[in-house]
């Protein structure tokens, strides 16, 4: 059965009104859930900038396990040079050997030169994993208070929050998706999360907008659903003024004279 404008502005504004208290709920919890979750990203981040420095570790420690293989096999080449230097009989021989055991001792020298740049590299890269793990603790003490924090304010509203929640769930099935859909757009671009509000002091409870007299008398009479002309938001009724009554005002006798 179709709902009548007045049945539909009044779902609209129930589930305005769970809306707004969930708001207060999340405003309560302020920016500690971007913060968990900036301070988890940045742990993150630092924890994979590690494991890059650890990779390039292990290939230098490779390489450096390499050179020194190439460096001993260098050496007892050199030591076979100079043992069959001790046999040979000309000097030309005797010359190219030594011309052999230049070339590997000069590759003695390259090996360890490489070696102890790398070596340079690996404690710079030590170096620098430590000042990442410093931050990376510091982090995750902020990380944890922040969490704890998080968890004490949640635990608070816990029970309110779910209470809500499931009570939204039911007035969202009172609304057609349409409307639903036109709410929550309207939810999204308000700053303040109002997209129903009411007209009170002849002003939209949105952005405080005036509001005509003849306008407003439309309003009451809910007889389609009309939007605040400034901010797009729907005026679902109008709040009646309690008239207040003013004092009488005292009249002072004037005594007369004898």
């Amino acid at each position: 059965m179709e709902k009548t404008v007045a049945e539909k502005l009044e779902a609209l504004l129930k589930l305005q009104e769970i809306d707004s208290q969930l708001d207060e709920i999340y405003k309560m919890r302020g920016d500690l859930p971007h913060e968990v979750q900036d301070l988890e990203d940045e742990i993150e981040g630092y924890k994979t900038r590690i494991g890059r420095f650890e990779g390039m570790i292990k290939e230098w420690e490779a390489e450096i396990k390499e050179l020194k293989q190439t460096k001993k096999e260098c050496e007892q080449r050199i030591e076979k040079y100079k043992e069959q230097q001790m046999n040979i009989r000309n000097n030309r021989e005797y010359e190219a050997i030594s011309r052999e055991i230049e070339s590997e001792e000069l590759e003695i020298v390259l090996c360890d030169k490489k070696i102890k740049e790398l070596s340079e590299k690996i404690k710079a890269e030590k170096e620098e994993i430590a000042e990442v793990q410093k931050l990376i603790d510091e982090r995750s003490i902020d990380l944890e208070n922040k969490k704890k924090e998080l968890d004490q304010i949640m635990s608070e509203s816990e029970e309110e929050e779910k209470k809500l929640k499931k009570n939204r769930e039911k007035q969202v099935k009172q609304i057609e998706e349409r409307l639903y859909a036109a709410y929550e757009r309207l939810r999204k671009n308000a700053g303040n999360g109002l997209a129903v509000v009411m007209v009170a002091r002849d002003a939209c409870g949105g952005c405080f907008n005036q509001v005509p007299p003849q306008r407003q008398l439309e309003i009451k009479e809910k007889k389609k659903i009309i939007v605040c002309e400034h901010c797009g938001r729907i005026l679902a009724d109008v709040e009646e003024m309690e008239e207040v009554e003013k004092p009488k005002r005292k009249t002072r006798r004037t005594a007369k004279k004898s």
